[in-house]
This record gives C-alpha cells, sequence and structure tokens, in this order.
C-alpha cells in the first residue's frame, strides 16, 4: 500500500520520518512517503493536491499538534479528528460569526455533510482505540475570549488547527481514505507558554504514529 504520511512542520513528525528512513521508507508491504506542507490551509491545500496529482496514495494520513476546548481533552491527550469544519470563512458583525453557509453564498455542496468535512471511513478510524472528535479550521489561532466562545457555541469542536479542513476537504474529494491524528500542546486562547505542553505532545504524536505504519495499518 503506497502511504503519503504529511505535516505542517519537520518539528511535529521528526521521530517519525528518522524511523521511517531507518526503514528505506517501506515496512511490510507499505510504501511510505513523506510531505512537509507548511503551515496553514493555503499551503496545504497546494502542496498536498500537487503531490497526489503527481502519484496517488492508497491512505492519506496528517499528523500534527493542536489546541483543545474541553477540559476532557487537555494537553497531552491524543485524538482522531472524524469530522473538521471550517471556522473563519464568513463574516463577524454583532458579535456573532455567521459562516458561508448562514449568508447563504452559492456553494458547492459535495463534499461537506451539513456544514461539515466527515471521514466516513469508521473501521479504518475505530482501528486505533482513539477518541472521535471534532475539530475546527482557522487561519488565525485563537486567543479572544468572545472568538472562543464564538466558535465553541456554534460549532462544539473539541480542537483546533490551521490545516486540517484543508486536509479533509482533498481527500474527500479525491476519494483517498485517511486520517487526522493530533496531540493537544495546549488548551485554545493560553498564552502562556510555560503551560503548554509542546515537548509532551510532539512525543506522544510520534509514539502513536510510530506504532501505527510499522505495524496497525
Amino acid at each position: 500500500m503506497e502511504i503519503l504520511l504529511i505535516a505542517a512542520t519537520n518539528l511535529e513528525i521528526q521521530p517519525t520520518i528518522n524511523y521511517l528512513a531507518d526503514q528505506n521508507l517501506l515496512i511490510g508491504n507499505n510504501k511510505f512517503e513523506l510531505l512537509i506542507t507548511g503551515i496553514g490551509s493555503m499551503s496545504t491545500a497546494y502542496w498536498l493536491t500537487k503531490t497526489i496529482g503527481k502519484k496517488r496514495p492508497d491512505l492519506l494520513i496528517q499528523a500534527g499538534v493542536g489546541g483543545s476546548f474541553s477540559d476532557k481533552y487537555p494537553p497531552g491527550s491524543l485524538v482522531l479528528v472524524q469530522e473538521e469544519v471550517t471556522g473563519d470563512l464568513g463574516v463577524e458583525e454583532n458579535d456573532e460569526f455567521k459562516d458561508v453557509f448562514d449568508m447563504g453564498l452559492p456553494q458547492i455542496s459535495d463534499p461537506y455533510t451539513g456544514k461539515s468535512l466527515v471521514n466516513e471511513h469508521l473501521e479504518l478510524l475505530q482501528r486505533f482505540n482513539l477518541p472521535l472528535v471534532k475539530a475546527v479550521t482557522i487561519s488565525e489561532i485563537s486567543t479572544r475570549p468572545v472568538r472562543i466562545q464564538q466558535l465553541q457555541q456554534k460549532y462544539q469542536p473539541v480542537v483546533e488547527s490551521m490545516e486540517g479542513a484543508a486536509f479533509h476537504y482533498i481527500a474527500l474529494m479525491e476519494k483517498i481514505p485517511y486520517l487526522q491524528l493530533r496531540a493537544v500542546s495546549n488548551f485554545v486562547g493560553e498564552r502562556d507558554k510555560s503551560k503548554w505542553k509542546m515537548k509532551e505532545a510532539i512525543q506522544l504524536l510520534n509514539e502513536k504514529l510510530i506504532k501505527m505504519v510499522s505495524g496497525e495499518l
């Protein structure tokens, strides 16, 4: 099976990159390719589309860290994202955020389920014994309490990232099975980085990712 592993930055998956390099990117019948897209949806969309246009994989895996909205998933938690929404495509007025669906703007309905980009490969998702959660993708990390409350009330997300929705959109449009693995490094809105667990999140992310690529897929 041809598997494309992607991340926004090398930092997030460097231990897995090293592990796969030691295996010459080949584990059993699975051949791996690595793609570092850069941060954000535009960069992710461009490089992922360009890469799969040249060589179509059988499976896509996106891995990275993210912020949590929920006390149930504190820093150091690990989740698989089943459902994604875009949290900053629209307009903010009268202390309310209206997305493009609320505004009634013309939309291509595929591949959305309502407002969400839903991974329906349940059998694949359930193999890894991880919580399946909803995420929101934004281009500007949320820091204002009012904005955080808007996102929570509107979408009920568990985690936040800057690339997930682009990844889901492309995987769904291309009809390629996919997984989005996220480790929580901080609570959304927490700007005191002494309270973040970035090192621990990256370690946890890669421990699970290496187990996945070495035999659980």
